[in-house]
């Protein structure tokens, strides 16, 4: 006989771990299972190439450990456990060591996150050659490195250039490939030259609209091919992107949305009753276009859970939607990102008008003031901000919290001009450069 689960949480990442919690706090008598298939919950995935670059410890990377959720928080965590079948009300998993058991449910969110995409080229599959999602990818990543020297990283975008900083930390000589004519896809071209420079100014090699098409080995590998040259490596790793997991999405009848994960309304709700689903395998709303759209990211997944949990518990909870907005550090710079791109913004019918503009980080007279630039992105019909794209040596974060706030709440340049932003001489000159950026996107549109 089935055991009753009041609700049931298929994913042991952020969002489910929060979305978990939530309904414990709103409603603590209601019985709340959660289901994963590694052996950690609540983990800092993003934190990963930091602990290959010997920044953090295995431990560090776990926020909270299980008891926290099982003992403090009453919610019943299946790790090790695979959910192999769901259908309308009912749900069968199984555990490591091969034995199954079935739920029944009252109410069901898949937060099962995304899985890397796979590099499909002959030798993948050998030995050396790494994914990171899971601490279990971390430790054994771990293990490939001790005897590796050189280290090949597919794909450029934030975990790319994370691992080649991490793995340059870490003593190894780096060789990193991606397929399109930049790095940072996320980023416009003149922006993502800056990152470029600063990689190769640290000896990363970097290799530019160069195709991976085959990995050599006899068991593990030892050289990537690519359409223009071969190169000798001891590991690599594929970093080409994620695609959210929706397998038992789709097996309850779940309707995916146009980027491919889930098609959920505001509340976080599938198609299907009682289903709902967030973080990484969830599409949600995007704030610049008025469209769904996706955002692998783990502040969004938290949100997500947080509204999801709400809503599971009964308390209305709405999820407005994201901008994009994403950060990270390469070397000496710090990259921010937020909103569209210039070229994602003409895709979307936009007449985009752009600024880039170099600045300082504090007033020039205080010691230790680094070199910013700003890109700014208006609509030059309504001048409407679009996009923000900020690379810098410190400062970057602040000033890309701002303009992700003025982005989300559809300002205009002339609003973001006049923001009043906080200036002192050991965080900014009286004139910061976002809001410098501002000012001369709004002489363009007026021009």
């Amino acid at each position: 006989m089935p055991e009753k689960v009041s609700v049931i949480v298929v994913g042991g990442g952020p969002a489910g771990m929060t979305a978990a919690s939530r309904v414990k706090r709103l409603k603590p008598n209601l019985r709340v299972g959660v289901f994963e298939r590694s052996a950690y919950v609540s983990y800092g995935q993003c934190g990963i190439p930091y602990f290959l670059g010997g920044l953090s410890r295995f431990e560090d990377l776990v926020h909270y450990p299980l008891r926290v959720f099982t003992e403090e928080r009453g919610i019943e965590v299946h790790v090790r456990t695979e959910v192999v079948e769901v259908a309308p009300g009912l749900l069968r998993a199984r555990s490591a060591d091969g034995s199954e058991v079935a739920y029944e449910w009252d109410k069901l969110l898949i937060a099962t996150g995304a899985r890397p995409r796979r590099l499909n080229v002959p030798g993948a599959e050998l030995e050396g050659v790494l994914t990171l999602r899971t601490l279990e990818d971390a430790d054994r990543a771990q293990r490939v490195l001790a005897k590796a020297r050189r280290v090949a990283v597919v794909g450029a975008g934030y975990i790319g250039v994370e691992l080649a900083e991490n793995l340059t930390r870490a003593g190894k000589e780096v060789v990193l490939f991606e397929i399109l004519p930049q790095v940072m896809p996320t980023l416009d071209p003149e922006m993502a030259r800056l990152v470029e420079e600063e990689l190769r100014r640290n000896g990363v090699e970097v290799h530019l609209g160069e195709r991976v098409v085959e990995l050599v080995g006899e068991s593990s590998v030892r050289k990537v091919v690519t359409d223009k040259g071969e190169y000798s490596v001891d590991a690599v790793f594929t970093a080409i992107g994620v695609t959210p997991e929706v397998e038992l999405a789709k097996q309850l009848g779940v309707e995916l949305g146009r980027t491919g994960a889930i098609r959920t309304d505001t509340l976080l709700r599938t198609n299907v009753e009682g289903v709902y689903a967030a973080g990484d395998a969830a599409e949600s709303l995007n704030l610049v276009t008025g469209k769904p759209d996706w955002f692998p990211l783990a502040p969004v997944a938290n949100k997500m859970g947080y509204v999801a949990g709400s809503n599971l518990a009964g308390l209305a909870e709405e999820f407005p939607g994201a901008v994009g907005t994403a950060v990270t550090k390469v070397f000496g710079l710090e990259v921010g990102r937020t909103g569209l791109t210039e070229r994602r913004a003409r895709e979307e019918g936009f007449n985009p008008v752009s600024v880039v503009v170099e600045g300082r980080s504090r007033a020039g007279y205080y010691p230790g003031s680094a070199s910013m630039t700003v890109k700014l992105i208006a609509d030059a019909e309504a001048g409407r901000l679009l996009g923000a794209q900020i690379v810098g040596g410190e400062g970057v974060l602040a000033r890309i919290n701002a303009a992700a706030i003025l982005i989300s709440k559809g300002a205009t340049a002339r609003e973001a001009f006049f923001s009043d932003l906080g200036y002192a001489p050991p965080f900014a000159p009286v004139w910061d450069p976002l809001i410098t950026a501002a000012r001369v996107l709004l002489g363009k549109l007026r021009s």
